[in-house]
């Protein structure tokens, strides 16, 4: 599946399976800055998540991303930081991205590479602000359009 024909975004955590292993503990351990947690990191941990983890991928990233946001002082509310919709909605996007990928590295690059910059997919699929939306921020709301899957 090609999305774009860009190269990978630069993103040094990328760069080696050194470098992405440190990444992923980083994070993990709630020692990641908040400033690295771009849309390209979340991204990578999708494609590390859906490696590692199959069908529990959603589940662990939800836990994931929360504890990440409590490391980092970002407040889970209905307006601000975890987003239920948008998890789910990329961790559906990455799987179908790294489907048969069994490296956690190489499918966090090839996630990264081909939707590691469209930030707004999710616009292609949902015919209202699913972002600032408080009901898909709690709890997942499939789209209302058809995207381009």
């Amino acid at each position: 599946m090609t999305l774009s024909a860009s190269p990978v975004p630069r993103a040094a955590f990328l760069d080696s399976r050194e470098s992405f292993d440190a990444f992923v503990k980083a994070w993990e351990s709630g020692r990641l800055p908040k400033v690295e947690w771009t849309h390209a990191a979340h991204v990578a941990m999708g494609a590390c998540y859906v490696v590692r983890y199959g069908a529990a991928a959603v589940g662990e990233l939800r836990r994931g991303i929360k504890r990440h946001n409590a490391a980092v002082g970002t407040l889970d509310t209905a307006t601000s930081g975890y987003h239920e919709t948008l998890t789910c909605f990329w961790t559906g996007v990455v799987s179908r991205v790294v489907k048969g990928q069994a490296d956690p590295w190489l499918a966090a690059r090839e996630a990264v590479r081909e939707v590691g910059e469209a930030r707004d997919l999710h616009r292609q699929y949902y015919s209202f602000d699913v972002v600032r939306d408080a009901t898909a921020r709690a709890s997942y709301v499939p789209p209302d359009l058809q995207g381009p899957y």
